[in-house]
């Protein structure tokens, strides 16, 4: 099976294209294939399709094969991949996936995708009962652990998405608490955790504990989260730079939430199934 491995900012995925409508178990195929000692090792797998509704879409599986509605850096390397394989060969395209329609706009330098802008929808804010189980204000709420108290936001960008607001992110710190929060029972369908340090109104630094992948060194859906929980809780401007691992996002919340930023190709080659 040929295959491209890319990342965006750290956070790194495999991609096949099935737009010959193949019969893969897809969730097999992320589990094999994304496994860093014998596979070939990433965070995901992103599926290429013909869609009916829009000019492509997108699959996404975790590296332990479960299904994701949607991942912000995966879609930059897939609008990446599509254009750069003539697959498509549009500067602005439209993506389905299954979070809903995403818009890509692409900045293009002598054939080749530099950047890629999302519009990445609307964050839901109310009535999340379906993925926060918790009757407080989700955006602003105390999680207790073992004697430790954390300050948290919970919504929706596509997947859920709770925000712990911390002075400092050590990773030892996302490693013992980010899986026992994402699996907490008031999250039915699990959570991803963002440990969120604001470094001014106009920056902050993010590093994520991301639902079936563990820690990653980038999250798309969880910067913009992240953005849209410190602007309500009236501790950034609408427009800010989040600081990841491996660079930064640009990311403005207005009414929609837009999200700027890298991909790169890695290699390519047969994955031997």
């Amino acid at each position: 099976m040929y295959f491209a491995k890319m990342h965006g900012l750290g956070n790194d995925f495999i991609v096949i294209n099935n737009l010959d409508g193949r019969n893969i178990d897809y969730s097999n195929l992320a589990r094999k294939i994304c496994d860093r000692h014998f596979g070939i090792g990433a965070d995901g797998l992103l599926v290429v399709e013909k869609s009916k509704i829009a000019d492509i879409k997108m699959l996404i599986f975790n590296s332990d094969g479960s299904q994701a509605e949607m991942c912000g850096n995966g879609i930059r390397c897939f609008a990446k991949y599509v254009f750069e394989k003539e697959i498509l060969k549009k500067e602005k395209m439209i993506i389905e996936t299954l979070a809903g329609i995403m818009v890509a706009e692409l900045k293009i330098n002598n054939s080749l995708v530099n950047f890629v802008k999302i519009n990445m929808g609307k964050p839901q804010i109310n009535n999340i009962e379906s993925i926060f189980n918790l009757k407080v204000d989700n955006l602003n709420y105390e999680i207790n652990l073992n004697e430790k108290k954390f300050i948290a936001s919970t919504l929706l960008m596509g997947v859920p998405h709770t925000i712990i607001y911390t002075e400092d992110i050590k990773d030892d710190d996302i490693l013992i608490f980010g899986p026992q929060i994402e699996k907490l029972d008031f999250y039915p369908y699990k959570t991803n955790v963002n440990f969120v340090k604001v470094i001014s109104n106009k920056k902050i630094k993010v590093k994520t504990w991301e639902r079936g992948a563990g820690l990653t060194l980038a999250c798309g859906t969880g910067s913009c989260a992240s953005v849209v929980a410190a602007y309500l809780n009236g501790l950034t401007n609408n427009l800010v730079e989040v600081e990841l691992e491996a660079g930064s996002l640009f990311i403005e919340y207005n009414d929609d939430v837009y999200m700027e930023g890298p991909a790169e190709f890695i290699c390519e080659g047969n994955f031997f199934e």
